[in-house]
């Protein structure tokens, strides 16, 4: 699977003043029930994890078109505008900071309203995140977190990290449709104008033998696994290391691994699903697998470089209020003569379906 994308994310700060964010919040329905309308829902995942379309997106609702901002504020938008049309069949949870963290819940509330798989949907959300934690480590920590799924399980996730040093924020788009597995290249994009030096990619092709070799190694006993973890820490370290020998002297991170190797995991995923399993561990494991069984991860960066109405900070120019209402306008009457037509579509098959039975 290719990851493709650029965006350019400096962080900025200040919000998008309240008329603004309510004008994104009515043209963001407006678009969005036309796409769905005219190409479906499954369409609208597909464009909303493509990081150029996203971006255009962002654009054309007159948010900053290089801040880190366009994200968050950019899906804020869409989730008031989606909580509003239930009727669309599309719903989205999550958000920025704390908002995030009330995700399960949120799944939770419209699974059962809506009748949807709300286990699978919340595991989804959660191997997501633990993904771009855990399983690559690229110096963003994630901050923001939305899933926008529909009523037959499909779905789509975008989230951003930060990275305090260099200021930058780093977006990540997932797809259903194109996450075969969660833990080998899963992303449809990743996006990021800045690469990093210590980069842990433990989802690159590159690392499967990696994830092999830590299922291997925590499946070993008990007592095996301390002799190894005591022997490591004793050694001199490699030029490129993930942790530092105190970590690995450090009596909680030895007890966490042989508190994890306890459930057995099967494979990578069930042991990024295994409570406790954090970047410290990965990356003493990463280490293990290095120096035990002669296979190292991936250090490589997956992301890559390639990259209306005017913009909030004033970028390319300040946001015409006048337009942005011609455009609701606009797009409202679109919709209009959509639905008209499809009314038309649906009589026309009726008449033809009756016409049919009276020849036959």
């Amino acid at each position: 699977m290719s990851r493709v994308g650029i965006a350019n994310l400096p962080l900025h700060t200040g919000k998008a003043p309240r008329w603004l964010f309510e004008k994104m919040v009515n043209l963001s329905d407006k678009i969005v029930e036309l796409i769905i309308l005219e190409q479906g829902t499954s369409e609208l995942l597909n464009k909303l994890s493509n990081p150029f379309w996203f971006q255009a997106f962002g654009c054309v609702l007159g948010f900053d078109w290089h801040s880190s901002g366009l994200t968050t504020t950019v899906c804020g938008a869409l989730k008031v505008a989606l909580s509003k049309r239930k009727d669309l069949g599309i719903f989205m949870a999550g958000g920025k900071g704390k908002q995030a963290l009330k995700t399960p819940e949120e799944i939770n509330q419209i699974a059962d309203a809506f009748s949807l798989n709300g286990e699978f949907l919340k595991y989804t959300s959660k191997m997501v995140a633990k993904v771009d934690n855990v399983a690559l480590q690229d110096g963003y920590k994630l901050y923001h977190h939305t899933i926008i799924f529909t009523k037959d399980n499909n779905w789509c996730v975008i989230q951003q990290g930060l990275n305090n040093q260099n200021s930058y924020a780093r977006r990540y788009h997932w797809l259903k449709d194109k996450t075969k597995n969660f833990t080998i290249e899963p992303h449809a994009a990743i996006c990021s104008v800045k690469k990093e030096n210590a980069v842990l990619d433990l989802t690159a092709k590159k690392s499967i033998k990696t994830q092999k070799s830590f299922v291997e190694f925590l499946n070993e006993s008990t007592h095996n696994i301390e002799r190894e973890l005591k022997n490591i820490a004793n050694l001199s370290m490699p030029r490129r290391h993930y942790i530092s020998p105190q970590d690995l002297k450090s009596r909680r991170l030895i007890n966490n691994i042989l508190k994890i190797s306890e459930q057995k995991p099967k494979n990578f995923e069930s042991l990024l699903n295994t409570k406790g399993t954090g970047e410290k561990t990965v990356r003493a494991l990463s280490l293990v697998s290095e120096l035990v069984y002669s296979a190292p991860a991936s250090i490589k960066d997956p992301a890559r470089f390639s990259y209306a109405h005017g913009g909030k900070d004033g970028h390319p120019f300040p946001v015409d209020k006048k337009l942005y209402e011609e455009t609701i306008s606009t797009l409202k009457e679109l919709i209009g003569k959509t639905k008209i037509e499809n009314s038309e579509k649906i009589k026309t098959f009726k008449r033809l379906s009756e016409f049919g039975q009276l020849l036959s």
